[in-house]
């Protein structure tokens, strides 16, 4: 299948794309950096996202998992506006079979930054939009929300051992997802799972359900 991944520099599109490599699969990755997979299934556009116009031409895209994100910077425009015109243009066409959406479990908590949160929750709705609208293809449209993964955006609180410890103490499974973790539920959600649709999947390590139940002592 034809597979267009946004944001495969690094990080959990990075591990995405590996993963589909190592399936079989056709992939083509969209990043504002240049490429760091090199493999003779795999082409790279090095470009922005919101430059729409720019934008290549990918014949029959079969899964679409918009990935790219940014964390205070410019979120809205990225996160959020940018996925939307990805998913208008390669997404909603008779070739499709899934689209995933990188969404946060920020989305679901509000814990975050607020134009990151406000992004976040936006594609959480969009997610559901697009799954009415695809279903008339026969294809799936689900977000996949995670909590914290071990990624190089998140070196300043994994290398920080204060943050570190205070992060693992609300976080049930005492660590975060690796890259490879997440690119398996995004790989299930997308090839593996064909009835599931317009759902916000959150993967976090237990932290969104966390809380302090207080009673008297028996």
């Amino acid at each position: 299948m034809n597979i267009l991944i946004t944001g495969t520099s690094q990080g959990i599109g990075r591990a995405i794309a590996e993963k589909f490599l190592a399936h079989g699969h056709l992939v083509f990755g969209i990043d504002r950096k240049k490429p760091s997979i090199q493999h003779s299934s795999y082409t790279h556009y090095t470009m922005d996202i919101r430059d729409y116009d720019a934008l290549p031409d990918i014949p029959s895209v079969n899964i679409l998992i918009n990935n790219a994100g940014t964390q205070n910077e410019e979120d809205i425009d990225i996160n959020l506006k940018a996925l939307i015109h990805i998913t208008e243009k390669y997404g909603l066409q008779d070739k499709i079979r899934s689209i995933l959406n990188i969404g946060s479990a920020s989305a679901h908590t509000g814990s975050e930054f607020p134009m990151y949160c406000a992004s976040k929750g936006g594609v959480m709705a969009y997610t559901k939009n697009v799954a009415l609208r695809a279903a008339h293809f026969g294809a799936t449209c689900n977000s996949l929300d995670p909590g914290g993964v071990l990624t190089p955006l998140n070196r300043c609180v994994i290398d920080d051992e204060s943050l570190w410890g205070q992060i693992m103490d609300v976080t049930p499974l005492k660590r975060w997802a690796t890259p490879e973790e997440i690119a398996d539920w995004a790989y299930f959600l997308t090839v593996v799972n064909t009835f599931c649709t317009g759902q916000s999947i959150v993967v976090d390590g237990g932290e969104s359900i966390n809380s302090n139940f207080i009673w008297p002592e028996q």
